[in-house]
């Protein structure tokens, strides 16, 4: 076969398939024998959008003239929906027309916003732990890897003054993610003035993944509200927590005219925009009223206790002020490892918990529950593991 003898690029090799893609096939594999796995692993809302919000996709998608290509920078309807949303809900003024970029997911975000700042061998700030693709990505970039550490003993923020012990002088980009995943911990605007002043010293692009703010959180906070910022920070954002749309993939980056120009650079060579239907709908789903996020707050609420006894019964400890859409607890001393754990309450319990060590090593202590299953399945996974031998 040719593939003897035709080889990948050199940046395959640094990449592995996503662990959850792995996991999930063999999980796959587990139901298609019976064993009626109970997932509270992977954090996709299991709940639909706004019924305003599916009827707006429906009645504009019977329209003649929304099917052909639509602009690279997205149509004015969503983007000055993106603008009204971070003006009413995070004090944050920002241009529709130049200050925002509509996106096909946040993952498609990492990785144009890596290859419009990061050359070969540049340097990029990840957090240990953190999600996965901001590695992946950079690696992908041939970018120079800097991990910085998030502890439970720093309270989950980074120790700043370890950070300047680094080489700086060659570090382009640093991602952060507040409310955080996978440790739940919730954003400051203290902790958002450390990193803005830290980006503008060092000439470092600060990016805040803010996709949980809606979640469990009753002060969401953008980056972009401290005093500075828009000079060396971006922040995506996205529909797919907030609004039950992880399927349609809508988000959106918002910064400084320049650096969203450079972003939409290496976009529009890369996709052709998103479908007209799906941009109107989502500018129906961001007027949605508080009400809207109080009520799947309500859902989540209640899933997050049953989460909360689920960690008990595992004998985890957690911190009760965490935010998003998952539950972050580590794992009683006299067990070697979460990984193990999770092994063992998959194939004893058939309950699938992902294990911390998958975000990084700072990680292996801890297990994360996902509040993307209901009432009635969570209940039932919590019984399975309280009578697991």
């Amino acid at each position: 076969m040719k593939t003897d003898t035709i080889k990948p690029a050199d940046r395959i090799s640094q990449v592995k398939e996503y662990y959850f893609s792995m996991k999930l096939r063999e999980i796959a594999q587990l139901n298609a024998s019976g064993a009626d796995i109970i997932s509270l692993g992977v954090g996709g809302p299991d709940r639909p959008p706004h019924a305003d919000v599916i009827e707006t996709l429906c009645r504009e998608a019977r329209q003649n003239d929304t099917h052909g290509y639509q602009p690279y920078v997205g149509i004015p309807e969503l983007r000055s929906a993106f603008a009204d949303w971070y003006a009413n809900y995070y004090g944050v003024t920002l241009d529709p027309s130049t200050e925002i970029q509509p996106l096909i997911g946040s993952k498609e975000g990492i990785l144009h916003t890596t290859l419009a700042f990061v050359n070969p061998g540049d340097g990029v700030l990840v957090p240990n732990p953190g999600y996965p693709t901001y590695t992946s990505v950079s690696q992908i970039a041939d970018a120079k890897i800097y991990k910085y550490d998030l502890t439970e003993q720093n309270n989950w923020e980074p120790d700043f003054e370890a950070i300047e012990r680094l080489p700086l002088d060659g570090i382009k980009l640093m991602w952060v993610n507040y409310p955080n995943m996978p440790t739940g911990h919730r954003a400051s605007a203290e902790l958002f003035k450390k990193l803005v002043d830290f980006g503008l010293k060092h000439d470092i692009v600060i990016v805040n993944d803010n996709p949980y703010s809606f979640i469990l959180n009753d002060n969401p906070l953008s980056i972009l509200s401290i005093d500075g910022a828009k000079e060396i920070a971006i922040e995506m954002n996205s529909l797919s927590k907030s609004h039950n749309m992880a399927g349609w993939r809508i988000a959106m980056i918002a910064s400084n005219p320049q650096f969203i120009q450079w972003i939409l650079r290496v976009k529009s060579n890369i996709d052709s925009g998103q479908f007209k239907p799906m941009m109107l709908a989502a500018a129906k789903a961001l007027k949605c009223d508080k009400t809207w996020y109080d009520e799947i707050n309500a859902v989540y609420g209640r899933r997050r206790s049953i989460a909360e006894q689920i960690m008990a019964a595992l004998g985890c400890t957690f911190d009760p002020s965490q935010a998003g859409l998952f539950l972050w607890g580590k794992i009683p001393d006299g067990i070697d490892n979460a990984e193990s754990l999770s092994e063992k309450i998959l194939h004893d319990a058939r309950v699938f918990i992902t294990p911390g060590f998958i975000f990084g090593s700072n990680g292996k202590r801890y297990l994360r529950i996902s509040l993307c299953a209901t009432e009635e399945r969570m209940q039932e996974a919590l019984e399975r593991i309280k009578n697991m031998k």
